[in-house]
This record gives structure tokens, sequence and C-alpha cells, in this order.
């Protein structure tokens, strides 16, 4: 399988076939567009404490991680605008984001080693997410030390919006950020999300 054309028959074929066969069909889909170079955007979906999170990956790492709440078709939506419509389902290229997961939620993993892409932030966002992963695990810090760290001390409100547009949740830790007074503000995947993780992590 070598052209776009060929694929097509294949999805053509999918659509057609018993459900027995679409499995196979789809893993056969995906390794061809990846061994072909036509695969831009992997993903897959994980269980979690947190609900389900989608997680997507290009060649240069793990791109995206989303929570239920997000509207896991959306933002599957907004990676082929944002990055490329050549995007699929492909849970293998996406095994060591999940492997390391499961270990942060079994309480085994304090530091993830993901290859990260960041291109989907950028100014003084990137620079805020970039700083978090200095808060360590277990710990929290108030908005105005992100700020501090990402060398802006007046700019706290601009560290909530990094914190609330994070586009990799959990593995760029922006749920240990806090309010100063200690409350646990605001949180893109919801606040009982947001508890699950900082329990997580004082256990």
């Amino acid at each position: 399988m070598n052209t776009e054309s060929d694929l097509t028959e294949t999805l053509q074929r999918a659509l057609v076939a018993g459900p027995d066969h679409l499995d196979g069909l789809h893993r056969r889909l995906a390794a061809a567009t990846h061994a072909d170079g036509l695969l831009d955007v992997a993903y897959r979906t994980v269980d979690s404490p947190v609900g389900s999170l989608l997680l997507a990956a290009t060649d240069t790492g793990l791109v995206r991680v989303a929570y239920a709440t997000e509207d896991h078709d959306r933002v599957l939506q907004t990676l082929s605008d944002r990055i490329s419509p050549r995007i699929l389902r492909h849970p293998t290229r996406l095994d060591a984001a999940a492997g390391e997961l499961d270990e942060y939620f079994a309480g085994r993993r304090r530091a993830f080693s993901l290859t990260l892409d960041w291109r989907l932030s950028a100014g003084f966002r990137a620079t805020v997410l970039q700083h978090l992963t200095d808060i360590g695990y277990g710990h929290t810090a108030s908005y105005a030390t992100v700020a501090e760290l990402a060398g802006r001390p007046k700019a706290v409100r601009a560290v909530g919006t990094a914190c609330a547009t994070n586009p990799l949740p959990v593995v760029v830790p922006c749920h240990r950020v806090v309010k100063s007074d200690g409350s646990m503000g605001g949180y893109l995947g919801g606040s009982a999300a947001k508890a699950t993780l900082l329990e997580l992590e004082a256990a």
C-alpha cells in the first residue's frame, strides 16, 4: 500500500466489513500509513482515575493530553486543523505515554520522561508551562510564584490563562498551581480531577 488511493480503498473495505474484521483492518491501515509516512498525528484513549484521557503524538513527541470534559472529538478536530488532517487512532504509537501514565496513577512514577511536542503553546504561555516541572511531585506553588519563575512577577493572571490552556495536563503539572491562600483554584479537567491528582501525590 503506497498511495492515498490505496488507503481510501482500505477505509471503504472497513466500512462494509463485519465487526470482527474492523479492528484488523484498522491495525493494517495504521501500520501502512505510518510506514508510508502518511500519519502525522497518532492518538488513543486511556482510562484513568480522572476519567478517559485522549493522548496524541506527532513524530516529535506527545502533543496533547485531553480530558473527556474537553470533548475528545473537538480536540481531534483542533489537532487536524492546527497540525495535520492526517490523524488516525494508532494505540501502539502511544504505548510509552500510556505506560508512564499508568505508573503515575499507580503511585510508581513521580516524573515523566516522555519527549514532548510544544507546538500548541507559544510565547509566555509556553514559558510558563515549561517551568511547571520545576514544581516537584507532591508540592504546590502559587500562581504568583510561577509568574516569578517565568520571569514576569506581575503576570499572575497570564499564568492562570497558561494553566487553563495547557495542552498537556497531568504530564505538564498545572494541577500543582494553586491560589496564594492555598485553595485549589480552577482546573481545565475540573475541580474533582485536580483534587484527585493532588491527593494522589500527597499519599
